[in-house]
Protein backbone atom coordinates (compact mmCIF):
# COMPACT_ATOMS: atom_id res chain seq x y z
CA UNK A 1 0.00 0.00 0.00
CA UNK A 2 0.89 3.22 -0.43
CA UNK A 3 1.35 6.31 2.28
CA UNK A 4 -1.20 9.06 0.33
CA UNK A 5 -4.36 6.98 1.46
CA UNK A 6 -2.87 4.04 3.82
CA UNK A 7 -6.04 2.84 5.36
CA UNK A 8 -8.08 3.77 2.31
CA UNK A 9 -6.13 1.20 -0.17
CA UNK A 10 -6.30 -1.80 2.87
CA UNK A 11 -9.91 -1.84 1.98
CA UNK A 12 -9.61 -1.59 -1.61
CA UNK A 13 -6.95 -4.34 -1.83
CA UNK A 14 -8.61 -6.96 1.33
CA UNK A 15 -12.26 -6.27 -0.41
CA UNK A 16 -12.15 -8.29 -3.43
CA UNK A 17 -9.11 -10.41 -2.14
CA UNK A 18 -10.34 -12.05 0.36
CA UNK A 19 -13.79 -12.61 -1.09
CA UNK A 20 -12.50 -14.32 -4.23
CA UNK A 21 -11.23 -16.58 -1.38
CA UNK A 22 -7.50 -15.73 -1.06
CA UNK A 23 -5.09 -15.06 2.09
CA UNK A 24 -3.33 -12.00 1.73
CA UNK A 25 0.14 -10.24 2.91
CA UNK A 26 0.15 -6.88 3.32
CA UNK A 27 3.17 -4.33 3.05
CA UNK A 28 1.90 -0.58 4.06
CA UNK A 29 4.48 2.04 3.42
CA UNK A 30 6.99 2.43 6.29
CA UNK A 31 5.93 6.15 6.27
CA UNK A 32 2.50 5.34 7.46
CA UNK A 33 2.17 1.75 9.30
CA UNK A 34 -0.11 2.54 12.03
CA UNK A 35 -3.67 2.27 10.22
CA UNK A 36 -2.68 -0.87 8.45
CA UNK A 37 -1.47 -2.69 11.75
CA UNK A 38 -4.49 -1.51 13.94
CA UNK A 39 -6.42 -2.67 11.15
CA UNK A 40 -5.20 -6.17 11.14
CA UNK A 41 -5.67 -6.16 15.33
CA UNK A 42 -9.25 -5.29 14.75
CA UNK A 43 -9.77 -7.93 12.30
CA UNK A 44 -8.00 -10.62 14.96
CA UNK A 45 -10.20 -9.55 17.71
CA UNK A 46 -13.07 -9.83 14.58
CA UNK A 47 -12.67 -13.38 14.53
CA UNK A 48 -10.84 -13.14 10.99
CA UNK A 49 -8.89 -16.75 11.53
CA UNK A 50 -5.30 -16.69 12.26
CA UNK A 51 -3.08 -16.38 8.88
CA UNK A 52 -5.39 -15.03 6.53
CA UNK A 53 -4.84 -11.52 6.58
CA UNK A 54 -0.90 -11.21 7.80
CA UNK A 55 1.19 -7.88 7.67
CA UNK A 56 4.81 -7.29 6.88
CA UNK A 57 5.98 -3.83 7.68
CA UNK A 58 9.61 -2.72 6.51
CA UNK A 59 11.21 -0.86 3.50
CA UNK A 60 9.78 -1.76 0.49
CA UNK A 61 13.48 -2.42 -0.71
CA UNK A 62 13.99 -4.69 1.97
CA UNK A 63 10.22 -6.32 2.73
CA UNK A 64 8.70 -5.35 -0.39
CA UNK A 65 11.56 -6.92 -2.85
CA UNK A 66 11.55 -10.25 -1.14
CA UNK A 67 7.60 -10.49 -1.22
CA UNK A 68 7.86 -9.21 -4.82
CA UNK A 69 10.63 -12.09 -5.66
CA UNK A 70 8.92 -14.98 -3.32
CA UNK A 71 8.23 -18.39 -4.79
CA UNK A 72 5.32 -18.43 -2.48
CA UNK A 73 3.39 -15.14 -3.46
CA UNK A 74 1.07 -16.06 -6.59
CA UNK A 75 0.04 -12.35 -7.29
CA UNK A 76 1.26 -9.20 -6.49
CA UNK A 77 -1.00 -5.60 -6.00
CA UNK A 78 1.16 -2.71 -6.06
CA UNK A 79 -0.20 1.13 -5.62
CA UNK A 80 2.91 3.66 -6.02
CA UNK A 81 5.39 4.76 -8.24
CA UNK A 82 6.34 3.93 -12.20
CA UNK A 83 9.58 3.32 -11.09
CA UNK A 84 9.18 1.06 -8.63
CA UNK A 85 6.22 -0.94 -10.32
CA UNK A 86 8.88 -1.56 -13.07
CA UNK A 87 11.37 -3.14 -10.25
CA UNK A 88 8.73 -5.08 -9.00
CA UNK A 89 7.71 -6.55 -12.93
CA UNK A 90 11.44 -7.71 -12.71
CA UNK A 91 11.76 -9.06 -9.63
CA UNK A 92 8.34 -10.82 -10.12
CA UNK A 93 9.80 -13.10 -12.71
CA UNK A 94 11.44 -15.92 -10.73
CA UNK A 95 7.83 -17.14 -10.30
CA UNK A 96 5.97 -15.60 -13.30
CA UNK A 97 3.25 -14.28 -10.42
CA UNK A 98 0.22 -12.18 -11.62
CA UNK A 99 1.38 -8.34 -11.29
CA UNK A 100 -1.40 -5.76 -10.91
CA UNK A 101 0.06 -2.01 -11.13
CA UNK A 102 -1.84 1.21 -10.37
CA UNK A 103 1.06 3.67 -10.83
CA UNK A 104 1.84 7.09 -11.45
CA UNK A 105 -0.16 9.95 -13.37
CA UNK A 106 -0.56 13.23 -14.80
CA UNK A 107 -4.21 14.09 -15.39
CA UNK A 108 -5.19 16.45 -17.82
CA UNK A 109 -7.86 18.89 -16.69
CA UNK A 110 -9.54 20.45 -20.24
CA UNK A 111 -11.77 23.64 -19.73
CA UNK A 112 -13.41 24.23 -23.05
CA UNK A 113 -14.67 27.79 -23.96
CA UNK A 114 -18.40 26.61 -23.33
CA UNK A 115 -17.56 25.41 -19.56
CA UNK A 116 -19.32 26.29 -16.52
CA UNK A 117 -16.66 28.57 -15.12
CA UNK A 118 -17.77 28.21 -11.63
CA UNK A 119 -17.90 24.70 -11.62
CA UNK A 120 -14.78 24.41 -13.67
CA UNK A 121 -12.48 26.61 -11.75
CA UNK A 122 -14.08 24.80 -7.88
CA UNK A 123 -14.01 21.48 -9.49
CA UNK A 124 -10.25 22.14 -10.68
CA UNK A 125 -9.41 23.49 -7.57
CA UNK A 126 -10.45 20.08 -5.79
CA UNK A 127 -8.67 18.06 -8.32
CA UNK A 128 -5.19 19.30 -7.71
CA UNK A 129 -5.24 20.01 -3.81
CA UNK A 130 -7.51 17.39 -2.39
CA UNK A 131 -5.15 15.88 0.05
CA UNK A 132 -2.51 18.21 -0.45
CA UNK A 133 -1.78 16.89 -4.28
CA UNK A 134 -0.95 13.93 -3.24
CA UNK A 135 -2.98 11.61 -5.33
CA UNK A 136 -2.11 9.45 -8.46
CA UNK A 137 -5.35 10.56 -10.17
CA UNK A 138 -4.40 14.36 -8.95
CA UNK A 139 -5.77 17.38 -12.02
CA UNK A 140 -2.30 18.45 -12.41
CA UNK A 141 -2.42 20.11 -15.70
CA UNK A 142 -4.96 22.58 -16.38
CA UNK A 143 -5.34 23.08 -19.84
CA UNK A 144 -7.67 26.55 -20.67
CA UNK A 145 -8.99 27.51 -24.09
CA UNK A 146 -7.40 30.65 -24.84
CA UNK A 147 -10.93 32.70 -24.82
CA UNK A 148 -11.32 32.04 -21.02
CA UNK A 149 -7.87 31.73 -20.08
CA UNK A 150 -7.55 35.08 -18.15
CA UNK A 151 -10.89 34.56 -16.60
CA UNK A 152 -10.69 31.29 -15.03
CA UNK A 153 -7.18 31.79 -14.02
CA UNK A 154 -8.28 35.17 -11.94
CA UNK A 155 -10.87 33.37 -10.54
CA UNK A 156 -8.15 30.24 -10.09
CA UNK A 157 -5.49 31.68 -8.39
CA UNK A 158 -7.59 34.27 -5.94
CA UNK A 159 -9.61 30.71 -4.53
CA UNK A 160 -6.17 28.79 -4.29
CA UNK A 161 -4.80 31.84 -2.37
CA UNK A 162 -7.44 31.79 0.16
CA UNK A 163 -7.29 28.26 0.79
CA UNK A 164 -6.74 27.76 4.44
CA UNK A 165 -2.94 26.09 5.45
CA UNK A 166 -3.16 24.50 8.52
CA UNK A 167 -3.19 21.85 11.06
CA UNK A 168 -5.16 18.91 9.81
CA UNK A 169 -6.87 18.18 13.31
CA UNK A 170 -8.14 21.61 13.14
CA UNK A 171 -11.88 21.97 11.80
CA UNK A 172 -11.10 25.22 9.67
CA UNK A 173 -8.28 23.52 8.47
CA UNK A 174 -8.50 23.21 4.15
CA UNK A 175 -5.40 21.88 2.92
CA UNK A 176 -2.45 19.92 5.53
CA UNK A 177 0.94 19.30 5.29
CA UNK A 178 2.56 17.02 2.93
CA UNK A 179 3.79 13.37 4.38
CA UNK A 180 7.71 13.94 4.76
CA UNK A 181 10.07 16.74 4.65
CA UNK A 182 12.04 14.60 1.92
CA UNK A 183 8.99 14.66 -0.18
CA UNK A 184 8.13 18.66 0.81
CA UNK A 185 11.56 19.40 -1.07
CA UNK A 186 11.09 17.24 -3.85
CA UNK A 187 8.00 19.64 -4.49
CA UNK A 188 9.65 22.65 -3.95
CA UNK A 189 12.78 21.58 -6.21
CA UNK A 190 10.39 21.54 -9.36
CA UNK A 191 9.48 24.95 -8.43
CA UNK A 192 13.09 25.47 -9.57
CA UNK A 193 13.12 23.85 -12.14
CA UNK A 194 9.50 25.33 -13.41
CA UNK A 195 11.43 28.70 -13.30
CA UNK A 196 14.73 27.38 -14.90
CA UNK A 197 12.76 25.96 -17.95
CA UNK A 198 10.72 29.71 -18.31
CA UNK A 199 7.86 28.76 -16.34
CA UNK A 200 5.80 31.82 -14.53
CA UNK A 201 5.27 31.26 -10.74
CA UNK A 202 1.63 32.73 -10.92
CA UNK A 203 0.88 31.66 -6.59
CA UNK A 204 2.82 29.72 -3.92
CA UNK A 205 6.20 27.76 -4.57
CA UNK A 206 6.97 28.18 -1.55
CA UNK A 207 6.82 26.57 2.40
CA UNK A 208 4.41 29.20 4.39
CA UNK A 209 5.75 30.95 7.38
CA UNK A 210 4.44 31.38 10.62
CA UNK A 211 5.11 29.67 14.12
CA UNK A 212 2.13 27.83 14.13
CA UNK A 213 3.49 25.85 10.61
CA UNK A 214 6.87 25.82 11.35
CA UNK A 215 6.95 22.20 12.66
CA UNK A 216 4.53 20.64 9.28
CA UNK A 217 5.99 19.92 5.67
CA UNK A 218 3.81 22.69 5.02
CA UNK A 219 3.83 23.97 1.14
CA UNK A 220 1.55 27.26 -0.58
CA UNK A 221 -1.02 26.11 -2.92
CA UNK A 222 1.30 26.45 -6.01
CA UNK A 223 0.47 27.68 -9.53
CA UNK A 224 2.91 27.62 -13.04
CA UNK A 225 2.17 28.57 -16.05
CA UNK A 226 4.40 26.09 -18.16
CA UNK A 227 4.40 24.68 -21.87
CA UNK A 228 3.14 21.46 -22.10
CA UNK A 229 6.90 20.08 -22.82
CA UNK A 230 8.53 21.14 -19.65
CA UNK A 231 9.40 19.01 -17.02
CA UNK A 232 6.88 20.11 -14.62
CA UNK A 233 4.28 19.54 -17.27
CA UNK A 234 5.63 15.48 -17.86
CA UNK A 235 6.68 14.61 -15.05
CA UNK A 236 4.62 13.48 -11.55
CA UNK A 237 5.27 16.18 -8.62
CA UNK A 238 2.96 14.76 -6.39
CA UNK A 239 1.69 17.93 -4.17
CA UNK A 240 -0.52 20.98 -4.59
CA UNK A 241 1.16 21.98 -8.15
CA UNK A 242 -1.33 22.93 -10.91
CA UNK A 243 0.64 23.79 -14.15
CA UNK A 244 -1.21 26.09 -16.65
CA UNK A 245 -1.61 26.02 -20.70
CA UNK A 246 -3.84 27.03 -23.16
CA UNK A 247 -4.91 26.49 -26.77
CA UNK A 248 -7.17 27.07 -29.48
CA UNK A 249 -8.51 24.06 -30.92
CA UNK A 250 -9.78 20.45 -29.82
CA UNK A 251 -7.09 18.53 -30.88
CA UNK A 252 -5.04 20.30 -29.76
CA UNK A 253 -6.18 19.73 -26.32
CA UNK A 254 -6.65 16.62 -27.11
CA UNK A 255 -2.73 16.78 -28.44
CA UNK A 256 -1.78 18.06 -25.17
CA UNK A 257 -3.67 16.17 -22.98
CA UNK A 258 -1.99 12.77 -24.37
CA UNK A 259 1.60 13.91 -24.69
CA UNK A 260 2.58 12.17 -21.31
CA UNK A 261 3.77 9.06 -20.49
CA UNK A 262 1.17 8.52 -17.83
CA UNK A 263 -2.62 7.17 -18.09
CA UNK A 264 -4.86 6.93 -15.22
CA UNK A 265 -7.23 10.00 -15.14
CA UNK A 266 -8.18 12.97 -17.02
CA UNK A 267 -11.03 15.61 -17.14
CA UNK A 268 -13.16 17.66 -19.62
CA UNK A 269 -15.72 20.64 -19.02
CA UNK A 270 -18.06 21.54 -21.41
CA UNK A 271 -21.95 22.19 -21.90
CA UNK A 272 -21.73 20.32 -25.77
CA UNK A 273 -22.57 16.27 -24.68
CA UNK A 274 -21.48 15.46 -28.33
CA UNK A 275 -17.97 17.36 -27.37
CA UNK A 276 -17.67 15.36 -24.66
CA UNK A 277 -18.41 11.94 -25.81
CA UNK A 278 -15.59 12.54 -28.86
CA UNK A 279 -13.05 13.54 -26.01
CA UNK A 280 -13.50 11.09 -23.71
CA UNK A 281 -13.30 8.65 -26.57
CA UNK A 282 -9.53 9.98 -27.48
CA UNK A 283 -8.34 10.71 -24.28
CA UNK A 284 -5.89 8.34 -23.38
CA UNK A 285 -6.21 7.25 -19.91
CA UNK A 286 -8.13 4.38 -17.95
CA UNK A 287 -10.73 6.92 -16.65
CA UNK A 288 -12.17 10.18 -17.76
CA UNK A 289 -14.42 12.67 -15.72
CA UNK A 290 -17.32 15.32 -17.84
CA UNK A 291 -17.60 18.08 -15.69
CA UNK A 292 -16.36 17.00 -12.59
CA UNK A 293 -13.03 15.19 -11.33
CA UNK A 294 -11.90 12.47 -8.94
CA UNK A 295 -14.85 10.89 -8.44
CA UNK A 296 -14.45 7.31 -7.29
CA UNK A 297 -17.26 4.92 -6.71
CA UNK A 298 -16.55 0.78 -5.63
CA UNK A 299 -18.66 -0.12 -8.31
CA UNK A 300 -16.62 2.02 -11.45
CA UNK A 301 -13.00 0.22 -12.32
CA UNK A 302 -9.99 2.20 -10.97
CA UNK A 303 -6.89 1.85 -12.97
CA UNK A 304 -4.72 3.24 -16.35
CA UNK A 305 -3.08 2.40 -19.13
CA UNK A 306 0.84 3.61 -20.04
CA UNK A 307 3.19 4.57 -17.61
CA UNK A 308 0.38 4.59 -14.72
CA UNK A 309 0.22 0.54 -15.11
CA UNK A 310 -2.54 -2.51 -15.28
CA UNK A 311 -4.95 -3.72 -14.14
CA UNK A 312 -8.16 -2.24 -12.07
CA UNK A 313 -8.99 -1.82 -8.33
CA UNK A 314 -12.75 -1.91 -7.60
CA UNK A 315 -16.00 -2.91 -9.93
CA UNK A 316 -16.77 -6.17 -10.88
CA UNK A 317 -12.90 -6.15 -12.55
CA UNK A 318 -11.14 -6.48 -9.65
CA UNK A 319 -12.65 -9.75 -9.10
CA UNK A 320 -10.72 -10.94 -12.10
CA UNK A 321 -7.34 -9.59 -10.39
CA UNK A 322 -7.78 -12.35 -7.63
CA UNK A 323 -9.50 -15.19 -9.52
CA UNK A 324 -7.89 -17.74 -11.48
CA UNK A 325 -9.88 -19.32 -14.66
CA UNK A 326 -9.38 -23.03 -14.75
CA UNK A 327 -11.49 -25.33 -17.43
CA UNK A 328 -12.94 -28.82 -16.23
CA UNK A 329 -13.76 -31.74 -18.66
CA UNK A 330 -15.68 -34.67 -17.56
CA UNK A 331 -16.26 -37.66 -18.97
CA UNK A 332 -20.27 -38.78 -17.68
CA UNK A 333 -19.82 -42.09 -19.71
CA UNK A 334 -16.89 -43.78 -19.21
CA UNK A 335 -17.94 -46.66 -21.36
CA UNK A 336 -17.24 -44.77 -24.28
CA UNK A 337 -14.47 -42.75 -25.51
CA UNK A 338 -14.87 -39.11 -24.55
CA UNK A 339 -15.06 -38.60 -28.68
CA UNK A 340 -17.96 -40.73 -29.35
CA UNK A 341 -20.63 -39.10 -30.19
CA UNK A 342 -24.11 -40.01 -27.71
CA UNK A 343 -26.79 -39.75 -29.82
CA UNK A 344 -25.67 -42.37 -32.64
Amino acid sequence: MPWNFPLMFCGWKLGPALAAGNTVVMKPSELVPLSTLRLCELMDEAGVPAGVVNVVPGFGAVAGAHLASHEGVGKISFTGSTATGRAIVAMSAGNLKRVQLELGGKGANIVFEDANLDAAVNGAAFAIFHNQGQACIAGSRIILHEHIAEEFLERFVTLAASIRVGNPLEATTEMGPLTSALHRQRVLDYVDVAIEQGGEVLLGGVAPDGDDLKNGYYVRPTVVRARPEDRVSQEEVFGPFATVTTFTADDEALRIANSTQYGLGNGLWTKDLSRAHRVASALRSGMVWVNSYKRVSPGSPFGGVGQSGYGREMGFEAMHEYTQVKSTWINVDANLPAWYPRNL
